[in-house]
Formats: C-alpha cells, structure tokens, sequence
C-alpha cells in the first residue's frame, strides 16, 4: 500500500492578518492551527481538515520578509464543478477581491487569477485535473 504524502506549502509573510482575510474570507480555507513564539516565530496553517495539502504562513518578528514573487508564481485551485468555480470567484469579489490579468494567458481561459497581499497568485480553474 502506497501512502499518499501530505504536501505543505510554506512561505514567510509580513502580513499575517491581511493573509488570514485573503485565504479564510476570499478562498474559504479554514485555519486548521496557529502558533505565537515558536523559536521565535508566529505562524497559522490553512487549508481543509480532509485535504492531503495545506499552506503555513510565517512571521518573526523583527523580520521583513518582502515580496519575491513574480507574476508567475501561482497555486491552482482546480474547481470542475460550475457551481462550485462561481461560487468560489463570488466569495473573492465578496471579500473585497477582484481578478487580476494573469501572466500566462492560458489561465485566463477557464479561471480567474487573485493576487494575496504578498503578491502571490492564486488561479481558480474551472476545470478538472489532468496530467
């Protein structure tokens, strides 16, 4: 049997709160647990209890961690339902989120691409996975 590993995403920010905003009220992910002064940093873990991925965002205080992004560095949300992709879009635009041109036009076919306040992008594809 073959286990499937879970994948975490990990990066600093300087903007703990703004992220909360973006990834809880926009995208609908749940803070699955925080930590304040551990050896020296604070941090929360987003995501869904059952899903085999979530995301840890970073701060140490005293600490900048900047924006290093490009406009290509992306997480893609594979959304197929139709029901389920507009709703998601309508959460972002309820939270205060609007789309942003994506760099790869690719993305602008069947998703819509929201910058966070780190200047990260997130795709919401409204397709199914595929290799």
């Amino acid at each position: 049997m073959m286990l499937v590993p879970i994948l975490r995403v990990a990066r600093p920010t300087d903007n703990l709160p703004a992220l909360l905003r973006f990834y809880c009220d926009g995208l609908g992910l749940q803070q699955l647990s925080a930590f304040t002064a551990h050896n020296g940093f604070d941090g929360v873990m987003l995501g869904h209890p059952r899903a085999s991925y979530h995301l840890e965002f970073t701060h140490q205080p005293g600490h900048v961690a900047g924006r290093d992004p490009t406009a290509d560095n992306l997480l893609v949300f594979y959304l197929p339902d139709a029901h389920e992709w507009q709703a998601a879009v309508q959460r972002m635009a309820a939270a205060g989120f609007a789309p942003v041109p994506s760099y790869n036009p690719y993305w602008d076919q069947q998703g819509r691409t929201f910058e966070d306040p780190d200047g990260y992008r997130v795709v919401l594809q409204q397709a199914a996975w595929s290799l």
